[in-house]
């Protein structure tokens, strides 16, 4: 007699549409965190192309951070009016076509216009897919359907350095940016083909004072960030950028609580597992995204390794977020959210203090483990935090939840390197001079950083995001009759 039994499928399982926009998701994310860290490398070959200084060059970085600083606040807005298809495709298509410009750039006034055009591009294009990926998951899924949009931010910062240096050596700088465009012309067509038309769109009023307030108070943090990277000493104009950050903050926040439409809703922000996740976690966020900055720099400029030398060891941190993947939704449906996240940071936080004691006699072995234990950690702690900040938001909050979560998130991105650069020239101004030391002084600075997250996980709910972690607490609670 044949056996009619089903296997019952996992509900958490990653299938069909949600996969297919989990992926696309991913690649535009991958396209665009790898195109921020590539150019880097490329500085002194492009100033001399441009017959000026790396240091001017540099003004097409701050000119890409600046524009998604205006324009990532709007997304949300955007998306509702003209439909997630349209502006999500129309967004890659700007990308790409900026980046080949970029390449074809022969001087630096067109290469900084081009670069902005990709701010605009690259600012819709990144929240507006993962707003797609959070509609076309369910709660199971979501957990999954982050760790994949996760990966680009874990690995396209450490790739992205090597990658560079290996095409300076075998060709020419343009093709740091043609390189997009190949990604991006398949990107476009798999978006065309797997992204769903839009349903009817809204036609919600424009909060124009709302922009103009977020978008000013975004351009004024990263102008101040940017130019402390620059000249690692606060000085009269970083107080005045200060300040007026802080006065348009204010008013933004005083407006968007008053406003009938505003830009964005701030009552995300009494939900316990966005607020914890952008608040406080926005500081651990801080301390892994300074990592990609400061090994590349303790390893050439303290050990004195070349780039493709440095490149090779800190392969071993994407190893470590290779090796998590498969154990991240286990340990969080076993332990949830509050439990993984609070001994997971204090781990990862020993890890980047692990990192400051390394030297260059260190044996190699060592320094490929404490790489790879932090890659772990990173890899984690970033796809638990999102996953959770996105785990209990209300239909009607989704857009304001993930304009607010991209913005944040592009902030501290900064924010880590700046604060880490800071300490580490902070470090070799008190000494009178620079030694490995300083980064010993930096990569401590950025773990008390990462601890000072610890708290606020310790005071959540145990059962916080268990809809989307399966974590089997509220199970029990649930399925256990109340004593009375």
């Amino acid at each position: 007699m044949a056996n009619t039994s089903k296997k019952t499928e996992d509900p958490s399982t990653l299938r069909g549409h949600a996969l297919a926009i989990a992926l696309l998701a991913a690649g535009a994310l991958f396209m665009e965190n790898l195109d921020a860290t590539i150019i880097a490398t490329g500085l002194p070959t492009m100033a001399r192309d441009f017959g000026t200084s790396a240091i001017a060059v540099n003004v097409g970085i701050t000119a890409y951070l600046l524009t998604l600083a205006i324009f990532i606040p709007v997304s949300g807005w955007v998306a509702t009016r003209f439909g997630e298809r349209r502006v999500f495709t129309s967004a890659i298509l700007i990308f790409t076509c900026a980046s080949a410009l970029c390449g074809l750039s022969h001087t630096l006034p067109l290469f900084t216009a081009s670069r902005v055009l990709q701010g605009i591009g690259g600012s819709m294009m990144v929240p507006v897919g993962r707003l797609m990926v959070l509609r076309a998951s369910t709660k199971a899924q979501l957990m999954k359907a982050i760790a994949y949009t996760i990966w680009p931010a874990l690995v396209a910062p450490i790739l992205g350095p090597p990658l560079g240096g290996w095409i300076l050596s075998f060709t020419t700088w343009p093709w740091m940016f043609l390189l997009n465009v190949p990604i991006g012309i398949v990107l476009f067509a798999l978006a065309l083909k797997l992204v769903p038309k839009d349903r009817e769109t809204v036609r919600e009023s424009f909060d124009l004072p709302g922009f103009l307030l977020a978008g000013s108070a975004s351009f004024c943090l990263m102008y101040l960030l940017e130019s402390l990277e620059v000249q690692h000493a606060p000085g009269m104009k970083a107080a005045v950028l200060l300040v007026a950050t802080v006065a348009l903050s204010f008013a933004m926040v005083w407006w968007l609580r008053r406003a009938e439409e505003p830009l964005f809703s701030l009552e995300v922000f009494r939900i316990e597992t966005f607020r914890v996740s952008n608040g406080p976690g926005a500081m651990f966020r801080m301390a892994v995204y300074s990592v990609p900055f400061l090994l590349p720099l303790l390893f050439q400029e303290a050990f004195g390794l070349n780039p493709l030398e440095s490149g090779s060891l800190t392969m071993a941190v994407f190893a470590g977020n290779l090796a998590m993947k498969p154990l991240t939704g286990p340990l969080l449906r076993r332990y949830g959210f509050r439990t993984v996240l609070l001994w997971n940071g204090a781990l990862t936080a020993m890890a980047l203090v692990a990192c400051g004691w390394l030297h260059a006699n260190t044996p190699k072995v060592i320094t490929l483990l404490v790489l790879f234990a932090g890659g772990l950690g990173r890899s984690m702690e970033l796809t638990a935090l999102t996953t959770m900040g996105f785990a209990d938001l209300p239909e009607k909050l989704k857009n304001s939840g993930t304009t607010l979560a991209t913005t944040i998130n592009q902030m501290t991105t900064s924010l880590g390197v700046a604060v880490s650069a800071l300490a580490l020239h902070g470090s070799a101004l008190m000494r009178g001079g620079a030694s490995a030391f300083d980064f010993r002084v930096a990569f401590c600075v950025m773990a008390g950083l990462a601890a000072l997250s610890l708290p606020s996980y310790w005071t959540m709910h145990p059962a916080a995001g268990a809809a989307v972690s399966g974590n089997l607490i509220r199970q029990e609670r649930e399925a256990t009759p109340a004593e009375g």
